[in-house]
């Protein structure tokens, strides 16, 4: 009952005041602070593995925002300042091995008529897909069922291993308690989960405030804070290293200055650092046959053979090595086709080179369209995407 007359609410809503109606806001241009040094340094070390987006979507954000510290042409609204507020994040973030994923709650077309949208599923970081996962929420509408976005998190957070900073923006006008989810939450991921609020809201909306700073303190671990407060540079380095890294405890080497396994890529950018002498790396440090796939094939060209010759070689050379042989795609076609294609990818590849080898340590995965390197915005980066990568197992 409760939720149909939320539904009834929402479309009475979207029939006045529409959606298609919300303007897009440009803010001045916004310069981070870079935090790399202080990790390379060993002043400060990473806390948090899994970085979790609960966004504000619904009608009340559409309002405009009416404090000075987020200047933009046309006037913001509150919607457009959670946007940026995050693109901000985005920009602060240092060089981390995350995973990062985006959901938002509200109703009506903004959402595709549901309570809750997942914008971008958890994927490795890095800042060109999760800035198109930003993208993807494009206006806001509907009631404000904040509860019905945690409790589809934990489906999103099932697969999720280490420490997980969710952050909630809202202005925290909520339609239901959300805290009897947030303490389900909590009881699920106990010690691994820290819940973060940003308070996005205008004077009538204070009492929004309140809300969101008591799901911090049922969680036990987090804090809240205001758009305000991490408005400037400073501000927003503050909160990303509150959120993402903790003070070093021992003096670190300088890890710009070391490469481990002697790929050509140092220790400080290396996400992959157990790469053997001789593969070729990508800018990650991570093995890569650089074979470029055709949309929606498989199918591998005589031009690749010699890159693949090379990697068998690399194999030979290290007997007893245990490879996971990794197919990925681009975001075109949908969820389940790219699952099926980066699968025959990975196979083509490992049918390859067992053949050159007669290694027994290969094995297939498929990642599909959830690990891209370069934007999908472009075919030139969906082109990267479309990839075979080699993960030397432990």
């Amino acid at each position: 009952m409760k939720k149909t007359l939320i539904i009834a609410a929402a479309i009475t809503y979207i029939l006045i005041s529409g959606c298609a109606s919300q303007p897009t806001s440009t803010f001045e241009t916004f310069r981070p602070q870079d935090l790399n040094g202080l990790i390379s340094s060993g002043q400060y070390i990473q806390k948090t593995d899994n970085f979790y987006v609960i966004n504000d979507s619904s009608s009340s954000m559409a309002d405009k925002y009416l404090g000075a510290d987020f200047p933009a042409q046309p006037s913001p609204t509150k919607f457009s300042v959670e946007k940026e507020i995050l693109n901000r994040i985005n920009l602060t973030i240092p060089d981390l091995k995350l995973t990062a994923g985006i959901r938002s709650f509200g109703f009506g077309p903004c959402l595709g008529w549901k309570f809750t949208r997942l914008n971008l599923p958890l994927i490795s970081y890095s800042k060109p897909p999760f800035g198109s996962g930003i993208d993807t929420m494009t206006c806001a509408s509907g009631g404000t069922p904040l509860d019905s976005a945690i409790e589809e998190s934990v489906k999103d957070l099932s697969t999720t291993t280490g420490n997980i900073a969710m952050l909630i923006l809202s202005d925290g006008g909520v339609d239901t308690d959300p805290v009897p989810a947030v303490k389900s939450l909590k009881q699920r991921y106990g010690d691994r989960l820290c819940v973060y609020t940003v308070w996005v809201g205008n004077k009538q909306d204070e009492y929004g405030q309140t809300v969101l700073n008591q799901l911090s303190d049922v969680a036990g671990c987090g804090f809240g804070t205001t758009a305000n407060r991490i408005s400037s540079p400073e501000g927003m380095t503050n909160f990303v290293k509150s959120v993402f890294l903790k003070p070093g405890t021992l003096p670190l080497t300088d890890c710009s200055r070391q490469d481990d396994d002697a790929d050509g890529i140092d220790n400080c950018r290396d996400k992959c650092p157990n790469t053997p002498k001789g593969a070729h790396v990508n800018q990650f440090g991570c093995w890569i046959v650089d074979i470029k796939f055709g949309n929606n094939q498989s199918n591998i060209r005589p031009q690749y053979y010699s890159e693949l010759d090379n990697a068998a070689t690399v194999i030979k050379n290290n007997p007893g090595v245990n490879i996971e042989v990794q197919g990925h795609t681009s975001s075109t076609g949908t969820v389940e086709h790219n699952q099926r294609l980066s699968e025959r990818r990975a196979l083509a590849v490992k049918n390859y080179l067992s053949r050159k080898t007669h290694a027994g340590g290969l094995t297939v995965r498929g990642y599909g369209l959830t690990q891209p390197i370069d934007t999908n915005e472009t075919e030139a980066g969906r082109s990267n995407n479309r990839r075979v990568q080699l993960e030397v197992l432990k």
